[in-house]
């Protein structure tokens, strides 16, 4: 860590913090569309880390996270090090309650991005530009998709050592290595030599208490590993890595009654949910395809062939 570290033309001296305001477009109505970093300095070099949140408009628990973990100050006593927070990167998805932009492109499949590109791209490009080269890790937080729920659990990068290791650093019970897809922001990252965690949990348009709490422990976790906060690294007695997903889709349309939920392991042939006509002329059962963990499941009462209906993770 160097004495000089600059945002958008904003020096921030050890031992300072503060915040930037970038501006990334322009609506019809004239309204700016900006992205608010917070900056954190120790007075002490150490690595810096980045918490972002809302990537997707919708994914509340994610900016609610990183929102309460600096209205509870705690990067106001860093030992070490530097912590920048984006607590809401898609501002427009977020009062639109969308998790796209305007012209319904996806920002965490816009990386790099370009400065003359759709909104979605804009804001690709500042996080590529403006904070990815003055980090050296971070954690993404995410929820699940519409009516999917996600059990919280780490994601990391296939085949990227140094993303295992940093995500086994954060002693979560669960770790899910997954491929980095063209043109997130986990990918662009990952050519830049940089690592980016993934955290999901919970669903969109739901704030959870459980989920923040989970997130916020997550951050707290991976700054005492790095001996950039004071405090006990909460040890798990045992880590999951699960290195192989499956969907499990629906076989039929219908009226949908769950009888399993994420958190719980399966057995193969076990009964999952119970798929109806509304006309109560047929029922479909569906079984589990194998022994897994149940990492995601859906909520969605009425289903079309081939939803996705619960996402089951193992390591075989």
């Amino acid at each position: 860590m160097t004495e000089d570290f600059i945002l958008q033309g904003q020096n921030f001296i050890p031992g300072s913090y503060g915040m930037v305001r970038i501006n990334a477009g322009t609506l019809p109505s004239g309204n700016r569309i900006s992205i608010f970093a917070y900056v954190f300095r120790s007075k002490n070099p150490g690595p810096t880390v980045l918490f972002m949140g809302g990537m997707h408009g919708d994914e509340i628990n994610g900016t609610e996270i990183v929102r309460r973990s600096i209205q509870n100050k705690y990067f106001s006593n860093l030992t070490c090090g530097t912590v920048i927070c984006i607590p809401l990167l898609n501002i427009y998805g977020f009062i639109n309650f969308s998790r796209d932009v305007p012209d319904g492109k996806d920002v965490n499949r816009s990386f790099p991005g370009t400065n003359v590109g759709s909104l979605a791209s804009r804001v690709a490009r500042i996080v590529t530009k403006k904070i990815l080269p003055l980090i050296d890790f971070g954690i993404d937080f995410h929820t699940g998709g519409n009516n999917l729920w996600n059990y919280p659990h780490i994601r990391y990068s296939s085949k990227s050592e140094e993303a295992e290791e940093l995500a086994r650093k954060c002693q979560f019970p669960i770790i899910v290595s997954k491929p980095a897809l063209s043109k997130s922001f986990r990918r662009v990252a990952r050519d830049n030599k940089k690592v980016i965690l993934v955290f999901e949990g919970g669903e969109a348009l739901r704030l959870e208490n459980y989920i923040v709490d989970k997130g916020i422990q997550l951050i707290k976790n991976i700054l005492i590993a790095h001996g950039m906060l004071d405090g006990s690294l909460i040890q798990q007695p045992s880590i999951a890595n699960y290195t192989k997903l499956i969907w499990e889709r629906s076989p039929d349309a219908g009226i949908v009654t769950y009888l399993r939920k994420s958190g719980h392991f399966v057995k193969k042939g076990e009964l999952l949910a119970i798929i109806s006509d509304p006309f109560a002329q047929r029922e479909t059962r569906m079984h589990a395809s194998k022994d897994a963990f149940m990492l995601s499941h859906n909520n969605a009462p009425v289903v079309n062939v081939g939803d996705g209906m619960f996402h089951l993770v193992n390591d075989k």
